[in-house]
């Protein structure tokens, strides 16, 4: 926790007006950071008949994610030590650079590059943007802002797809990344006017070596978790070489941490409870959110017979249910200073609501879909405010960036692992259920169109084997919502104070 000294030297809140133009500021590079993930799925079958090189198509999103995992830690940090605005500043700029990398493309290899300088630019952004509400407003006026900025994650989910495949039907896909630019040059012209960095506050000693373990450890999991069994098979030579790195890089990051004058992930913040707890539930959250919004598509598609662009749409029930009880969420913990009932009744909700997912069929009408997905979102919102509130709430003033990286950096790590988990889990579903009832042993992707080609009565079989291999992804997704209820009541109900703390920074020379 911070010294009760901190606020012996406390800064200043902004003047109201100065504070909203520096929260528009910062919500819009969180919006312009996490809008660079979505935008671009809608665009990849255009990109890759213009562009050729099928074989890196999931590089494009794989780099950009396994970017912003690496950036997000490592710029929390550099956060904390020079402070926000120079940090936001660096990263608007290398985002906007590997936008325009990826505008002007013409290979593959040349897109896949730009997303990976995107990426890295976009994990600085939603980090290093997060954590600046904790420099301009006391803990107890940051929930209402931190459930506000949540919610930008939910709304960049819907707005992306549907913004990508607009630009895709009437103007060239370059497009997607040229419009990032004005947005770009006006946070960075904003976040210079309005925002104050702190005085140096000596020399630091950056940890490179930290750093290059951390990000060595990050990619390996982010990895393993996108390409084992998908690209790359388990028993191959790399991925073999990717799970025995794991272990290894680990205890090297832990053994250099410890000893490290400034490390870039100070090992001291696992000691601390709402850190350890809060993570915790992002980790197993962030498997559940990730794992639904990448199979409830497919399910749509093949059993219900939606079109691709109708199954996003009925994700957005699930996304109000997010937006709105994140703000919700936040606005309670302003007003109330209480916070630790919300994410053990949320994610009971989001255990309940996983149940309900596993008994859907062929049969079960659209609005009842609906109404589970706007109760999957009931129970993921509140989390996400919550968990970032009491994390901030209880590690030193001058660890708050990275501790705020730490709840996107798990967050990502679960959905990665979900992701892939219940890939495997629903290929042994097809491997056991579909692929034996069709033709030549069921041989390639099991599609709608494929379906619908089958004799009919062996399409009614086909489209419910389907539907007995996706749901018990469901099943699993509640057991690990349920022990994210039980592990939220370790969670902490620390004060949330009035008053700003004054800007601490780790030991300096």
């Amino acid at each position: 926790m911070a010294s009760p000294d901190a606020a012996l030297d406390a800064p200043d809140m902004p003047e109201p007006r100065r504070l909203r133009v520096i929260l528009a500021a910062v919500a819009s590079t969180l919006f312009l950071a996490s809008l660079g993930n979505t935008v671009v799925a809608a665009a990849l079958p255009r990109i890759v008949s213009e562009l050729g090189g099928l074989e890196y198509i999931t590089w494009v999103v794989t780099a950009f994610l396994l970017a912003s995992t690496i950036g997000a830690p490592i710029s929390g940090r550099l956060g904390d030590m020079y402070g926000r605005k120079r940090l936001l500043q660096a990263a608007i700029i290398v985002f906007l650079v590997g936008s325009a990398i990826c505008g002007l493309a013409e290979s593959m290899l040349t897109l896949v590059i730009g997303r990976l300088v995107q990426g890295y630019g976009a994990g600085s952004l939603i980090v290093v943007s997060m954590a600046s509400v904790a420099d301009v407003l006391p803990p107890r006026q940051r929930g209402r802002a931190q459930g506000t900025l949540s919610s930008v994650f939910g709304l960049s989910t819907i707005i992306g797809p549907l913004i990508g495949g607009y630009i895709v039907s009437t103007m060239s896909w370059h497009w997607i990344f040229w419009l990032n630019m004005p947005v770009g040059l006006l946070a960075f012209v904003v976040i210079s006017v309005v925002m104050v960095n702190p005085p140096p506050s000596g020399r630091h000693k950056i940890d490179f070596t930290g750093a290059f373990l951390l990000a060595t450890l990050l990619s390996c999991l982010t990895l393993i978790a996108n390409l084992g069994g998908a690209i790359l098979p388990w028993s191959s030579a790399p991925m073999l070489t990717l799970i025995a790195l794991v272990p290894l890089v680990l205890y090297s990051f832990v053994t250099i941490e410890r000893r490290a004058r400034e490390p870039i992930m100070p090992l001291e913040l696992f000691s601390i409870r709402n850190f350890q707890v809060a993570n915790s539930m992002n980790l197993l959250v962030g498997m559940t959110m990730f794992g639904t919004i990448s199979f409830m598509p497919t399910f749509l598609q093949v059993v219900k017979g939606r079109s691709p662009s109708e199954s996003g749409l009925l994700l957005v029930p699930m996304m109000f249910g997010l937006i709105g009880t994140s703000i919700v969420a936040g606005r309670l913990m302003s007003r109330t200073g209480r916070y630790k009932w919300m994410p053990t009744s949320s994610t009971a909700v989001l255990g309940v609501a996983m149940l309900c997912l596993s008994t859907i069929g062929p049969d079960t009408p659209i609005p009842v879909l609906c109404s589970f997905m706007f109760l999957v979102g009931i129970g993921i919102g509140p989390t996400m405010s919550v968990s970032m509130a009491a994390i901030q709430s209880a590690v030193p003033v001058g660890h708050i960036g990275i501790a705020t990286a730490s709840v996107n950096m798990f967050r990502l790590t679960g959905g990665a692992i979900g992701t892939s988990a219940f890939g495997g889990l629903f290929g042994m579903g097809l491997a056991a259920h579909v692929r034996p009832l069709l033709p030549d042993g069921g041989l390639g992707p099991v599609t709608y169109d494929r379906v619908m080609q089958l004799d009919p009565a062996l399409q009614i079989k086909v489209v419910q084997a389907f539907s007995d291999a996706i749901t018990p992804i469901f099943l699993v997704a509640s057991a690990l919502a349920f022990m994210a209820c039980l592990i939220s009541l370790r969670l902490e109900e620390l004060p949330l104070g009035n008053s700003l703390p004054g800007r601490q920074t780790a030991p300096a020379e």
